[in-house]
């Protein structure tokens, strides 16, 4: 689990190469699903472009791109080099190419699709993901409305609440403050709470 950076707010930006448009539009997106909806806005919106190129980068391991026509790694290679060279994870990029009439060559377009990207990530303002962990807390219902107030209105967020034979919280944890966490818990529910820490997750740095 390693530091990365990911985007706020969708974003684009526009460049011409030799009277070739080329619009790049790039967004958050945690799940493939969720780059899959925004390519298919992208090409819904420019359903008259020469070419809808894209790439996504998702769970610092999910890497894919797409030429859509273009020769063979000429634009979605370079366009997840481009994400990926910058630290950025969970997002996703169309760049929309309006084909200007002048060849650019398998170099021209490398270079194309790929500053296309940089570009735009030189406009956006980046939010900075770190390493955390899931913690589970669970407590009996007399402590829960307690627990679960104190958890909302702390610097720790709740990513889901259940209510069964007792009450459970997971909250996301900065990796290096589990410890204080746990004696925070501890403190507030008197040792009444379990403590089990789960999966590694990533939570904006503070």
């Amino acid at each position: 689990m390693t530091p990365y950076l990911t985007l706020k707010a969708p974003a684009e930006h526009e460049t011409e190469v030799k009277r070739s448009r080329f619009i790049c539009a790039i967004a958050p997106a945690e799940s493939v699903e969720a780059a899959t909806a925004f390519i298919a806005e992208r090409r819904r919106l420019h359903p008259g472009a020469t070419h809808n190129c894209t790439a996504y980068v998702i769970g610092q391991r999910l890497q894919k791109g797409d030429d859509d026509g273009e020769p063979g790694g000429t634009a979605g290679t370079p366009m997840v080099q481009a994400l990926v060279g910058r630290g950025f994870n969970d997002v996703v990029a169309v760049v929309t190419r309006y084909f200007g009439g002048v060849l650019l060559g398998a170099g021209g377009l490398v270079r194309a699709y790929g500053s296309a990207v940089t570009e735009t990530l030189d406009r956006v303002e980046p939010v900075r993901m770190v390493p955390a962990r899931l913690v589970r807390v669970s407590v009996g219902h007399e402590l829960a409305g307690r627990v679960e107030n104190a958890l909302r209105a702390s610097a720790y967020p709740v990513r889901e609440a259940g209510y069964g034979a007792e009450a459970s919280f997971a909250v996301a944890v900065g990796q290096d403050q589990v410890d204080v966490f746990t004696a925070w818990v501890a403190t507030l529910t008197a040792g009444r709470a379990a403590v089990a820490v789960e999966a590694e997750v990533h939570l904006p740095e503070a």
